[in-house]
């Protein structure tokens, strides 16, 4: 489980930073249509899905980890970077962009919780190495 906590501080945390760093660039997440750059931020799920599994893979199976178990492994990691950034997402809307953008928010972190679903059945695929024989 600290594996899973480790990587999804980080993807939770730096998922926060995004936005901070979107509203910097003087657009708002909560704008009706999103920003090109905006697609970029599929990249955080993605990276930290692939290092946290990689590093469970080696660290806590001994290098050989099936599907499952990646992919259970996948959805803590996602369930710990999933409550950071919703916590990060309304503190935001609550104290940074201010306004009634309730339901943009929602469709949003629903957009993330697909991408990240996504993500986690690639990266499990990718690197899970033993086969388990139905005999």
């Amino acid at each position: 489980m600290k594996n899973a906590l480790t990587f999804g501080l980080i993807i939770g945390i730096l998922s926060g930073l995004w936005l901070l760093a979107i509203h910097s660039f003087g657009y708002g997440p909560m704008d009706d249509q999103a920003a090109t750059f905006e697609y970029f931020s599929i990249i955080i799920p993605i990276v930290g899905l692939y290092f946290g599994i990689r590093s469970y893979k080696y660290n806590d199976c001994g290098g050989n980890m099936g599907f499952l178990e990646a992919l259970v492994q996948s959805f803590k990691i996602l369930l710990v970077g999933g409550i950071v950034a919703v916590f990060a997402g309304i503190v935001y809307i609550n104290y940074v962009a201010a306004g009634n953008n309730m339901r943009d928010f929602s469709s949003r972190m629903f957009g993330a919780l697909l991408v990240g679903i996504i993500c986690a059945f690639a990266v499990s695929l990718l690197l899970a190495n033993k086969s388990n024989k139905i005999d």
